[in-house]
């Protein structure tokens, strides 16, 4: 370029050596996504809302938060666990088996051998309480949706990041023990060792297939079941199938 000025060649010569500047909302987006104050309180506010009661209804706003920040951060759905299954019907019916399945077995075998109370007392209002049965199913639906989405897509991506994938089985225990505990508060010690099992066994499901929707079947599949038990008064009588 003979005939280029020597301002030009020098302004293109800075333009090159000189690092791009990124615009305000990808170096927030960079920040969103580290480990630093911004990612950590970020992590914070997604673990901590979790499911909210607002107005009596129970919302997912930590799975929304969830999706906020995927979308956001330009981050694949698949590395949450959004991964579009081969036939949504399959997948349907066999969370559903299973979730339903899983819960009766906790019911009549697992929780009878720690002891645990037939009757759960912090949900023991809805046994034949029509009024408040719409409410408890929408809170079902929303639970599965919510909880899934967070501790296991979200909290998976994160913890995989920090550590590695290679350490999945402290990640199933660590995004267990979180579940647990946040069942603490509204179902004490036996609802939050119950979290903690489920948590155990679609953590490790999870970790195997890293696909969230069929958990959320399962989840949904789960909690229903409970809450037939409950509205039905069938506590009782499915926690001494087994154990007289």
């Amino acid at each position: 370029m003979a005939g280029d000025s020597p301002q030009l060649s020098e302004q293109v010569a800075r333009s090159v050596q000189a690092p791009a500047k990124l615009p305000p909302e990808d170096g927030f987006a960079a920040e969103l996504r580290s480990f630093g104050p911004v990612g950590i309180f970020a992590i914070l506010l997604i673990l901590l809302t979790g499911n909210m009661t607002l107005g009596g209804v129970m919302l997912p706003v930590g799975a929304l938060l969830t999706l906020a920040w995927v979308k956001h951060l330009r981050t694949p759905w698949r590395e949450i666990g959004y991964v579009r299954p081969v036939s949504w019907i399959q997948t349907i019916v066999v969370g559903v088996v299973f979730g339903a399945t899983f819960k009766v077995l906790m019911k009549a075998i697992v929780m009878p051998l720690f002891g645990a109370d037939p009757i759960n007392r912090a949900f023991h209002y809805l046994a034949g309480n029509k009024a408040a049965l719409p409410g408890a199913i929408w809170m079902m639906f929303a639970a599965g949706f919510g909880e899934e989405t967070v501790y296991r897509g979200f909290m998976f991506e994160r913890l995989g990041k920090l550590v590695g994938t290679r350490l999945s089985i402290a990640i199933v225990i660590l995004t267990s023990l979180w579940f647990g505990f946040g069942h603490y508060a509204n179902q004490g010690i036996v609802g939050a060792g119950q979290a903690m099992i489920v948590g155990l066994v679609f953590g490790t499901i999870y970790a195997r297939t890293r696909q969230v929707f069929m958990l959320m079947c399962a989840h949904t599949a789960f909690d229903l079941t409970a809450l037939a038990m409950i509205y039905w008064n069938l506590e009782s009588r499915v926690a001494h199938l087994v154990f007289r």
